[in-house]
């Protein structure tokens, strides 16, 4: 429950991070959008109060009333928002006549060519002015329907941007919940697999150093020091086993997102592997047999080191459990596009509830039968690092059944399949 609501708040506030960061972008764009629309019409209004003034110096300076729709057509001069345009007669002394019926009153100032805005009877006017004989002509249309637009615009991004910035926070929680999910549950299984470590670590190093203080506590016949240094060479093989164990997972788990460009051929390995574990099956008194199914040749993608890793797994696996009297029996078989291992033992069986925890490191079957703990988390990985598909089930034979499955590579060439002959010979 801590954990879950751990992962909730670090969700929160990647989704907290994400949202500001979309909604800074939000404003950015939002902002220069609004810019480029502003200056846009008010460059329309420049345009306009350029012709204007252009008809009102062609008119020589005279007095007349407003242009309607149909003059201004006429003239050329293109008011789209029909906002109408005055124009003032500005002497040299400052005093400024209105050559536009209905014209407000135009505060005095001094007056420079060219375009700006100016505050006319409580309204932003966009003006521009041009010399005229001593004095000037100045043009101006309120600026009301551009604020208007301006506004209605930011009003709709402010709405817009309420809607968004919940919709941002709500995807952005969602999507930090699915991508911490799978790292918090890695987190966690590391802890275990440290903690699970230590203690498989722990116990051989404590057997060790409890029979050194044995043999060392008092004077003892050769026998007996025999005797420990042979428990404690044993519980040192058990030690260097798990340590060769942990360095191989480790290294592979750094290599495995590499590409795999390298075919190996699945019978050879097998049959190598199942003569190698005949002298383990002699002295255990069990039967180990191979047998080969159809008649393409068992070409799989994957490293060869790595296949016969997991061979030797799955017989080491299911020699343990067989028993005394007991039966392996290793199969490869390929179909059109498959190729499979079937690795059988006449043991006890996996119980159906076991199935999905076999491959977790450290973890042991509810039968004792020794090893470390992670050669099936070992299989496990070059399972997935080879794209196959691994199903565990009840063989024929009484116990388990190991059965993974690839997809058939191309053949080899017939150097590669002489050399792979050759090392198996």
């Amino acid at each position: 429950m801590k954990t879950e609501r751990s992962e909730r708040v670090r969700a929160a506030k990647v989704a907290v991070v994400a949202t500001a960061i979309g909604m800074g972008v939000y404003v950015l764009v939002a902002f220069i959008f609004n810019f480029s629309l502003t200056s846009h019409l008010t460059s329309q209004v420049d345009v306009r109060l350029s012709q204007r003034l252009a008809l009102a110096v062609k008119d020589g300076g005279q007095r007349e009333a407003s242009i309607d729709g149909a003059a201004k057509e006429k003239t050329g001069v293109l008011d789209n928002d029909d906002a109408p345009i005055f124009v003032w007669k500005v002497a040299s002394g400052g005093a400024a006549t209105s050559l536009t019926v209905g014209a407000p009153r135009l505060p005095s100032k001094k007056w420079v060519g060219g375009d700006g805005s100016l505050h006319i009877d409580g309204s932003t006017f966009g003006v521009r002015a041009e010399s005229f004989g001593a004095g000037w002509l100045v043009a101006g249309e309120s600026l009301a329907d551009v604020e208007r637009v301006r506004d209605s615009l930011i009003n709709a991004e402010l709405i817009f941007a309420a809607g968004l910035l919940v919709l941002m926070y709500g995807a952005s929680f969602v999507v930090g919940i699915r991508a911490l999910t799978p790292i918090a549950r890695a987190q966690r299984r590391q802890r275990e697999f440290t903690a699970d470590a230590s203690h498989e670590l722990r116990t051989p190093l404590s057997v060790i150093e409890a029979e050194v203080s044995i043999a060392l506590s008092k004077d003892r016949d050769a026998s007996s020091y025999r005797s420990a240094l042979e428990r404690i060479g044993g519980e040192g093989l058990r030690l260097q086993r798990i340590v060769d164990d942990l360095l191989w997972l480790a290294r592979f788990d750094e290599e495995r997102t590499q590409q795999i460009e390298e075919t190996a051929d699945l019978e050879a390995i097998a049959l190598a592997c199942t003569q190698r574990f005949q002298i383990v099956a002699e002295t255990s008194q069990l039967r180990l047999t191979f047998r080969k199914f159809g008649d393409e040749e068992a070409i799989v993608r994957a490293p060869r080191d790595s296949l016969d890793r997991l061979v030797g797994v799955l017989i080491d696996n299911a020699c343990k459990f067989s028993g005394p009297g007991g039966r392996v029996e290793v199969i490869v078989a390929t179909q059109v596009n498959t190729v499979t291992l079937e690795v059988d033992d006449s043991g006890p069986g996996i119980d159906p509830q076991e199935r999905d925890l076999i491959f977790d490191r450290f973890h042991r079957s509810s039968t004792p039968a020794g090893g470390t703990g992670l050669g099936l988390a070992i299989a496990d990985s070059i399972i997935r690092a080879t794209q196959a598909h691994c199903t565990i089930s009840t063989a024929s034979i009484g116990g388990a059944k190991f059965e993974i499955t690839w997809r058939l590579a191309a053949a080899k060439s017939s150097s590669e399949r002489f050399t792979d002959d050759g090392n198996d010979a």
